[in-house]
């Protein structure tokens, strides 16, 4: 006789085991057809799922995130009974949930065409108006093996032979389609009303080089018509602001094959880069940190010890000399610790605030590097603040404060924040994790921020607070992160101490945070937030002098000269072109003022100044210009009113 608690308190009591279904319908029919799932003591359960004990239920409809991220799922398994019945022959491999969609990896001869696109998706719609139901079961090994053999799936089988310790596997029936997954699934197709199949790629099965190419077909997927419109109107948008197209146009940076997932800094994204770096830099000296560097290559010991190389082994580049292993750092933590131990501190000294620019190389599987936003060598604005436990809340505190002053000042004001739990695989005890926990969300509850919870997902030595940034266009960017680690400073890692009051060693708390993430993918972001339109501080090139003639050449020289004496990024443009032609040139290049000088403004010792845009501001004096492009690089990126 399961008792079922309800999100409101109230509770239902049931003679027999009863469905998530089951349960919907006694509360009302209508809340019953909108259900797609439930979370059944906080874990999501298909609605055929029973339920024979007593339990906490959740019904999870399409307004809530995980319905759909569930139709999305549901959406990989439709394109599957689509492309079967179109293309026969196909062989199915993974399908899984990515942002605002999911993709398909196939196997098949012929080569997918954007029109053949068109026509997946046309059946995939009808397919879905028919509304039929989604029917889960479990199966066996022999009978999962049966299944796969008899449809020539050799990508499902090779599945389940790597789950060498499972006895039985779910599996959803689409009609006459038929599919492996752990679900939950939406109760029938009726659910999927609105998707676009956007594009396909090329992926190496299991994202292996060694293995076969196969081809990933993505899509996109919303609750509603309207919803998927403005998602493509803004897919719109983003494609003309792609930093990659932008990059090259503006001559900031490139990519190639010689280094792949590596980027080459062009003179004017190296200058965008620096504005950057200078700014968090100052933020440091505001802020009391100790900037320092560490080597790029350490011992595979120092790893093992700090618990990374179990973790993270197969992401790291490696190398070996003189009969010793040793690996390309992926995170900057182990070395801030070996500087740490250098001193003996005592707790007077703490906190002690560690940080650096720390290049950082991880091997990220080729299929999934994407321009400045996926790169396998990049830099980390990495900092590290070993404190005791009762400096931890204030620490933290002046973490979230540097996160939004430094959003804001790169002009971003829309920011999320979420905290994340401890995950399956994780070091140190639980102990150690509820007090972790519990000093992070008390801090944020503290702060009056709204957060949302994400149990799981903090990292292996500790729970993390994480930050994302909405850009112009709506979309979303994780960037900053602060998380607590208990952990890697303990005798059996790293061992990091300091004296205490009773004049004992102790092992200091360390918190990890970076507020930009990447340097290389946050200036992506920048490119892309402003379309190469950067506000006065960050553009590599803050403005452009322009002579009419050769005779005014000497003029802007020595005023090119006068202004980069205090500190303003300008060329001149000396070339025999029409000046109309240099301002168009200039304008294209998203320069925030390009000055021009002819016979009037020689005589008068003056600029004639036109903004970005086209905005002509008439005759500046030198001191009139300075004091111009001095308040306008003092907003930063802020929109003053």
């Amino acid at each position: 006789m399961p008792i079922i608690t309800l999100p409101d308190g109230s509770t239902k009591q049931f003679d027999d085991a009863v469905s998530v279904m089951q349960v919907a319908e006694s509360i009302g029919a209508g809340l019953a057809k909108a259900t797609v799932a439930g979370r059944v003591n906080g874990v999501l359960k298909d609605v055929s799922d029973v339920i024979t004990e007593d339990a906490t239920l959740e019904l999870v409809t399409m307004k809530d995130e995980d319905g759909l991220h569930i139709m999305r799922h549901s959406c990989a398994h439709l394109l599957g009974h689509a492309l079967k019945q179109l293309y026969p022959d196909v062989k199915m491999a993974i399908g899984p949930v990515v942002d605002n969609g999911f993709y398909y990896d196939i196997d098949m001869s012929h080569k997918v065409t954007p029109e053949d696109l068109k026509q997946i998706e046309k059946r995939m719609l009808s397919l879905a108006k028919t509304k039929y139901p989604v029917i889960k079961k479990r199966l066996s090994r022999e009978e999962a093996n049966a299944t796969f053999e008899e449809r020539g799936e050799e990508y499902k089988l090779e599945l389940i032979r790597d789950l060498e310790n499972e006895t039985e596997f779910g599996f959803y029936f689409h009609e006459e389609y038929v599919d492996m997954c752990v679900g939950p699934h939406v109760p029938h197709m009726g659910f999927i009303k609105a998707l676009k199949l956007t594009h396909v790629a090329g992926a190496y099965w299991r994202g292996n080089s060694d293995n076969k190419m196969l081809q990933r077909i993505y899509g996109v997927a919303f609750a509603n018509k309207q919803d998927l419109k403005s998602y493509l109107l803004m897919m719109e948008e983003a494609e003309k602001r792609d930093h990659r197209k932008l990059g090259k146009a503006l001559d900031l940076f490139h990519l190639e094959e010689v280094s792949p997932g590596m980027a080459f800094w062009h003179p004017k994204g190296t200058t965008l880069y620096r504005v950057v770096e200078e700014y968090m830099r100052s933020q440091l000296v505001e802020n009391d940190y100790d900037e320092i560097r560490t080597p790029l290559i350490m011992d595979r010991s120092l790893w093992e010890k700090s618990g990374h190389w179990d973790k993270f082994k197969d992401n790291m580049f490696t190398t070996e000399t003189d009969n010793r292993d040793y690996a390309v750092k992926p995170m900057n933590c182990p070395g801030h610790i070996q500087v740490y131990n250098r001193h003996l501190n005592s707790y007077r000294d703490l906190p002690v605030r560690i940080a650096e620019f720390g290049t950082v190389h991880r091997n990220e599987p080729s299929g999934t590097l994407h321009g400045l936003m996926r790169v396998r060598s990049f830099t980390q604005d990495d900092a590290h603040i070993f404190c005791t436990e009762d400096q931890i809340k204030q620490e933290v505190q002046g973490c979230i404060d540097l996160v939004f002053k430094t959003y804001a000042d790169f002009g971003f004001d829309n920011i999320d924040v979420k905290f994340s739990t401890r995950p399956e695989q994780r070091v140190g005890s639980d102990n150690v994790w509820d007090l972790a926990e519990k000093a992070l969300e008390e801090t944020l509850q503290e702060a009056g921020l709204e957060y949302k919870l994400q149990p799981g997902e903090g990292a292996f030595y500790g729970p993390k607070i994480e930050f994302q940034l909405k850009d112009c266009i709506g979309r979303v960017w994780q960037c900053g992160t602060i998380q607590l680690d208990f952990s890697m400073t303990q005798a059996e890692r790293l061992n990091a101490v300091y004296i205490g009051q009773d004049n004992e060693k102790h092992h200091p708390v360390m918190i990890h945070r970076a507020i930009l993430g990447s340097l290389e993918r946050f200036v992506g972001i920048l490119i892309e937030h402003y379309e190469g339109k950067f506000p006065t501080w960050l553009a590599p090139v803050q403005c452009v002098i322009a002579s009419i003639s050769d005779v005014h050449n000497e003029y802007v020289l020595e005023m090119t000269k006068n202004l980069k004496k205090q500190g303003f990024r300008v060329d001149s443009d000396l070339r025999n072109e029409k000046v109309g032609f240099k301002i168009r040139e200039h304008t294209m290049q998203r320069v925030p003022y390009i000055l021009v000088v002819g016979d009037q403004e020689m005589a008068n010792g003056t600029v004639n100044v036109r903004a970005r845009g086209g905005n002509n501001l008439g005759s500046f004096t030198y001191s009139e210009l300075v004091d111009l492009l001095s308040n306008d690089i003092s907003k930063l990126g802020r929109v003053v009113e």
